[in-house]
């Protein structure tokens, strides 16, 4: 008889064949849960509503370093280049990542995956000193409450106020998001992203890093993994056959699969820059990129402490 595990997660190409069924993990029955992130998020991180979840790996790494229940397996089923997701307003006077110093800068949620790469990355490649930014947050509640370091210049922004809107109107210099505004798909001649050949800069990054940052893991309510610790490595088996199902339709060479007339050229230039497998799981293969998110977490003063890679995952899985 299966076990039956409640997961909320996205429905993602890479996901897919688990929530058909087409792919089934050894021993589970999975009851799929597709829902908002910001809900799943709150729910797994403050109730643990569910017995497993995808997580904000930032706020998974900051959960854990406060002691909370819950343990992560080696599986990365979201994942974004982060240079194209910063615009700015020219008439700020930004030409350069620099120039964001002394500016006022709209983000989402600081512990925000998403918003910690790009800090990161900002600072680190570009030299942006961070501290130098004053800042305004936009998220109607946080996904877990925590206390900012009080070096930060912080200003929560009202309900009623529209950060693309801001934007367009000066009331912000430049926005850092997650995903794109309606808006920003053909804003004012005044809005532009920061990095304008944004795909060649992330190209570059890549190159140069050997980063694809990741944005979500997938964790687990810890008294459900203790009680049944198999579960770990049935779910991680799970998700990279689900996985390598999706590689297996994009590779296939019919023209009909899927609904785009031009697919064939960015397939092939994702596999010359990103390699066979552009979304690895398991847990050597991607110590260095969580590592260096660990690292921005604990100098951004968002983690309390530093944490081993190690102490992460379930150590059933550090051999996957």
């Amino acid at each position: 008889m299966s076990l039956q595990l409640t997961l909320a997660c996205g429905d993602y190409d890479r996901t897919h064949p688990l929530i058909d069924g087409s792919v089934q993990p050894e021993g589970i029955e999975l009851n799929w849960l597709v829902l908002p992130h910001l809900e799943i998020w709150t729910r797994m991180l403050n109730y643990y509503d569910f017995d497993a979840s995808e997580i904000s790996l930032s706020s998974y790494i900051i959960a854990r370093s406060i002691g909370k229940p819950l343990t992560a397996i080696p599986v990365f089923p979201a994942r974004a280049f982060r240079h194209s997701y910063i615009f700015i307003n020219t008439k700020s006077h930004i030409r350069e990542p620099k120039d964001l110093m002394g500016k006022r800068v709209g983000l989402a949620e600081f512990q925000q995956t998403a918003t910690v790469w790009i800090r990161g990355t900002l600072q680190h490649e570009y030299g942006v000193n961070l501290d130098d930014i004053e800042w305004f947050t936009w998220v109607p509640h946080s996904r877990m409450e925590m206390a900012l370091p009080k070096r930060y210049k912080v200003t929560h922004l009202t309900p009623d106020k529209k950060p693309d809107q801001m934007l367009f109107d000066g009331e912000l210099d430049a926005i850092m998001i997650p995903s794109l505004f309606p808006s920003l798909f053909n804003p004012p001649p005044h809005v532009r992203r920061l990095f304008e050949d944004s795909p060649k800069v992330e190209a570059e990054y890549y190159k140069k890093t050997g980063i694809f940052p990741i944005m979500h893991s997938v964790a687990l309510r810890q008294d459900v993994w203790e009680a049944h610790p198999w579960i770990a490595r049935s779910l991680f088996k799970g998700f990279q056959r689900a996985k390598e199902d999706a590689y297996a339709r994009l590779r296939d060479l019919s023209p009909y699969k899927i609904s785009l007339a031009w697919f064939r050229g960015p397939v092939d230039e994702q596999q010359r820059i990103l390699g066979d497998d552009p979304w690895p799981y398991g847990f050597e293969k991607n110590r260095y990129v969580v590592e260096t998110l660990m690292g921005y977490l604990y100098e951004q003063g968002l983690a309390e402490k530093q944490l081993t890679y190690e102490g992460l995952f379930a150590p059933n899985t550090l051999d996957l």
